[in-house]
């Protein structure tokens, strides 16, 4: 395979997939009873293949009352979705369900996107 053959490098690519995501958006929805509208959690894509790789070390921090877990990972995926900053995506990958909160925009290549992710959680 030569570099500068987009399909091709791209086929490579989703050969590393190994995990699956699921993509949920905060979007306004109408309550049929009441009529109010109110920000509401919508799954816009569910079993997305996907690569997740963390970016930096885990850390935790531990109060009397609390354990904080607290890292970055970076999220690979095809470029043909859209997801949008803010939404939250849960990964399940090599036997770990991990939920994350997007904290950047996607940077799209020809071959993937990727996507800053914020782990942010209690142990």
């Amino acid at each position: 395979m030569a570099f500068g053959n987009a399909a091709a490098e791209r086929r490579a690519i989703e050969m590393t997939y190994d995990g699956l995501c699921t993509v949920t958006e905060f979007r306004d929805v109408k309550d049929p009873n009441t009529g109010r509208t109110t920000p509401k959690p919508v799954v816009v894509l569910r079993d997305q293949p996907c690569a997740l790789s963390q970016t930096s070390l885990s850390s935790a921090r531990r109060t009397a009352t609390d354990n904080t877990i607290d890292y970055d990972a970076k999220l690979f995926l095809s470029p043909d979705v859209t997801v949008k900053a803010g939404s939250r995506i849960r990964v399940t990958q090599h036997g770990m369900d991990l939920e994350f909160d997007q904290t950047a925009d996607p940077f799209r290549y020809p071959t993937h996107q990727e996507i800053l992710l914020k782990r942010a959680g209690r142990a």
